[in-house]
């Protein structure tokens, strides 16, 4: 069966199925793409190893999700969580790699295939983590990015890994990666990064502006430049991960990549539902009974010992306690890199069978239990919230008293309280610092915290979704809260914090469909913004107000690209 278009029609109809029942059973659909993979697997309706739809597709999917990605990053950001992120990393592999390679020597595997199944242990899943922080419009939230990072850290060690372990003939042919494969790949890296940099300052902006007046060549160049990048990636030995998300990054500060991204988001859907997939499809059924112990084991392990690692290692640095086990649920599961290094591993004649098909299925199943797991995060945190400040330095939070140091926001009343300052955010702590309206603002991005402390504006470091932070508002003194978060849960999360608190005052928030406004509206919202909606009306009204008057239209273009030109309407 290597008819391309049916092997489609049976993944995507078993996908189509599984997806219906995993959603009226309110699971990810992460976890119906994995579960039809494991189907195709064990009945064998084709090879999966030799399908050309799973062989070439899914990394496309990889591609677009780390594509997007890059293209929110704020190095600034990156900057202020960099040591956290190399000490989290760095120390959850080497601690994961020892104790996983004891664990699979115990029962009986050898030095050496202990080893690669030690570090196959280590590492988490980059896709399956951003495909959920998506999901959850997650991934701009303080846990988001420490997650993220780690996961590219990650990424970046495996690459590491694997060229010393297949050391091939440089790419210029010059032999020097053979005889020095460690500064081969650094100044491969430097190169990679170097171009980067160069292309988003120089090259691109003058590309991009040229091809934006027609949004078909727009999206064309955008995807051109993607796989471009990505080629040169791979030709210097990097995966796809680290290609993509440089040439996200390189876009990061255009003023084209909101248009990008809408036109790529429907792309990635059916490219990442492929991959999850193909995922499923790698386990070898032959093997389980042999393996079971150790799958269950290591699925335990990375579930409940690895978050662990994580929680003590970023209690270290003062993060709060729902910030941490938020980054540190976001990490329980193996990654598809470990799939690939025992691969490796197989092919050098170091692992066997059984070890492969161990870490395929751990695999799997940790990312099925995960990703539950992670989509009901806010109900596992509130019971195991007491246990969990067992991790929390109270003495030193990460920036988290920034407020309380600077501007004593416990003294301020009859404020209004801002959440997010990006955006439409930014234009209403703007407009209530010119009216004088006394104001909170509640924020995660480090740049843009001390961007309004310059402006003498108090400001709370931190996530919505942390009940703990909102203490910091001094809600029970505000008379208005404004949410700009696009996220449902953490806007429910504010309804029902002021609810049991007793506090009646207006709540503005928004919301991203009709259904999710009138979930908001049941739970006591006074005022939801729709930004489709809004901008329907606002057109409506623009229309009114000028459609008989030429003059206002005359010069509205300059005007409006002026305002396009900035990346966002933040405090930057």
């Amino acid at each position: 069966m290597n008819n391309i278009f049916l092997q489609l029609a049976i993944i995507l109809g078993l996908s189509s199925i599984l997806g219906f029942i995993t959603f009226r059973l309110k699971l990810p659909l992460l976890v119906a793409y994995l579960i039809g993979g494991l189907l195709i697997a064990s009945t064998a309706i084709f090879d999966p190893r030799a399908s050309e739809v799973l062989h070439f597709f899914p990394e496309i999917g990889i591609a677009f999700v780390l594509f997007l990605v890059g293209m929110e990053l704020d190095f600034r950001e990156i900057k202020s969580l960099g040591k956290p992120i190399l000490l989290a990393g760095i120390l959850q592999i080497f601690i994961t790699t020892i104790t996983g390679s004891s664990i699979a020597q115990l029962l009986g595997f050898g030095a050496i295939e202990s080893w690669y199944l030690g570090v196959g242990l280590a590492f988490s899943s980059t896709i399956l983590v951003v495909k959920l922080l998506i999901d959850k419009k997650d991934a701009g939230a303080l846990y988001g990015k420490l997650a993220v990072g780690i996961l590219l850290l990650e990424d970046l060690l495996a690459v590491l890994l694997l060229v010393f372990l297949t050391v091939s003939n440089s790419v210029f042919g010059l032999g020097l990666q053979q005889t020095f494969p460690l500064i081969a790949l650094l100044l491969k890296a430097v190169l990679l990064f170097g171009l980067a940099t160069l292309s988003s300052k120089y090259l691109l902006s003058g590309v991009f502006k040229a091809v934006s007046r027609q949004n078909e060549l727009l999206f064309i160049t955008a995807l051109a430049w993607c796989f471009i990048y990505i080629s040169f990636a791979i030709l210097l030995g990097f995966s796809v991960v680290i290609g993509a998300f440089l040439a996200g990054v390189a876009l990061a500060s255009s003023p084209f990549h909101f248009q990008i991204q809408g036109k790529v988001k429907p792309l990635r859907e059916f490219f990442v539902a492929l991959f999850f997939v193909y995922l499923g499809t790698q386990v070898d059924f032959t093997e389980v009974d042999k393996i079971y112990p150790l799958m269950f084991i290591f699925t335990g392990y990375t579930l409940l010992i690895k978050p662990t690692i994580f929680l003590l290692i970023l209690g270290i640095f003062g993060f709060r306690k729902h910030t941490m086990f938020q980054t540190s649920l976001s990490l329980t599961h193996i990654s598809e890199f470990s799939l690939i290094l025992l691969l490796v591993g197989f092919e050098l004649g170091v692992v066997s069978r059984s070890a492969l098909t161990t870490i395929a299925l751990s695999a799997v199943l940790s990312m099925i239990v995960a990703s539950i797991m992670i989509t009901n995060s806010n109900r596992l945190y509130k019971r195991l919230g007491p246990v969990l400040g067992f991790f929390e330095r109270k003495s030193k939070h990460f920036a988290g008293d920034w407020v309380n140091q600077n501007m004593e926001a416990h003294d301020v009343k009859g404020h209004v309280i801002v959440i997010g300052a990006r955006k439409v955010g930014g234009e209403i702590v703007k407009l209530l610092k010119k009216e004088k309206i006394a104001q909170i603002v509640l924020d995660f991005n480090p740049h843009q915290v001390e961007a309004l402390l310059a402006e003498k504006i108090p400001v709370v470091y931190g996530d919505m979704g942390d009940p703990e932070v909102l203490d910091g508002l001094n809600l029970n003194n505000a008379r208005m809260v404004i949410s700009t978060s696009a996220s449902l849960d953490d806007n429910l999360l504010l309804l029902e914090e002021l609810k049991s608190r007793h506090i009646n005052i207006p709540v503005i928030v928004r919301a991203e469909t009709p259904d999710d406004a009138q979930s908001l509206y049941k739970k006591g919202a006074d005022f939801v913004i729709i930004p489709e909606i809004l901008a329907g009306d606002f057109l409506v009204e623009k229309l009114k107000d000028h459609m008989e008057d030429g003059d206002f239209f005359k010069d509205r273009s300059r005007i409006e690209l002026e305002r396009l030109s900035k990346k966002t309407l933040a405090w930057e």
